[in-house]
């Protein structure tokens, strides 16, 4: 893995309601390098997604900066791909044009466009399904197609939010595995938000567990298992252990926070 590619650097974002505002991150700093995997981990209300949102160039920190490669976040650029929880397909097209789609509005050539979709269609294991359209797919089908519409425009960083949340168990952790394998090929960069422990464990290089409200980072673990990796495993249940007890802390903060 090469120096860092992505630098944080004192990230505060202030949210004005109609009351006093909410703060609802503080003094982030962090770098995370290209190609790593890097989960952020908390419970609700933590900022995990007003971050990743941040880096998307959805949203500006009200103070501090975000670097891409040297660059300041400003906007949504071409250089960092988003999948969200909810598939956002365009339920009129099909399964091979909503992945087309990004490259057509480039204006890439068409066979050029045909092959990288024919590429994905494979890799993502949604080959017989190109003729289909969203209505027809299962949730995890439709999570596949999703991912394959981002990685068609081959964006070197891809942030995802909590993107098998609405999953059932078995499917959820054949995409994950999907993931990987798609990860492993690619070289990409991803930031993916998690509430899961268990998710975060099994999928990452490093884990920064985020704190309840105000969202700042209470630990950055590097996670040096073996993949693939045994949710049984004495060394998993170990490092489960250890960051369970510090989630736990901060989710009790967040019930505390709600019935004060």
């Amino acid at each position: 893995m090469s120096a860092a590619q992505i630098q944080i650097q004192g990230v505060r974002k202030t949210f004005q309601g109609a009351g006093a505002p909410v703060v609802a991150l503080t003094d982030i700093d962090l770098e995370l390098r290209a190609g790593e995997f890097v989960c952020l981990l908390g419970p609700s209300g933590c900022g995990k997604s007003t971050l990743l949102n941040i880096l998307a160039g959805f949203l500006t920190p009200s103070v501090g900066l975000v670097l891409v490669d040297g660059a300041p976040v400003s906007a949504p650029g071409p250089d960092r791909g988003m999948v969200f929880q909810e598939y956002a397909l365009f339920p009129w097209m099909t399964v091979e044009a909503n992945i087309a789609f990004g490259l057509e509005i480039k204006g890439r050539p068409r066979g050029e466009v045909r092959d990288t979709v024919d590429r994905l269609l494979v890799m993502l294991r949604l080959a017989e399904f190109r003729a289909r359209f969203p209505k027809d797919l299962s949730g995890g089908m439709r999570q596949r197609v999703a991912i394959a519409r981002v990685l068609a425009l081959d964006s070197p960083i891809l942030l995802m939010d909590e993107p098998f949340g609405a999953l059932d168990a078995l499917t959820r952790r054949t995409l994950q595995d999907e993931l990987l394998r798609v990860w492993e090929e690619l070289k990409k960069t991803v930031v993916f938000v998690t509430h899961s422990l268990e998710e975060s464990i099994y999928l990452a290089d490093r884990i920064v567990l985020m704190t309840y409200r105000p969202g700042t980072v209470k630990l950055d673990m590097a996670i040096r298992l073996p993949r693939m990796r045994d949710p049984a495993s004495g060394e998993f249940n170990a490092i489960k252990k250890e960051l369970g007890s510090l989630l736990m802390a901060e989710q009790q903060r967040h019930v505390e926070a709600e019935f004060s």
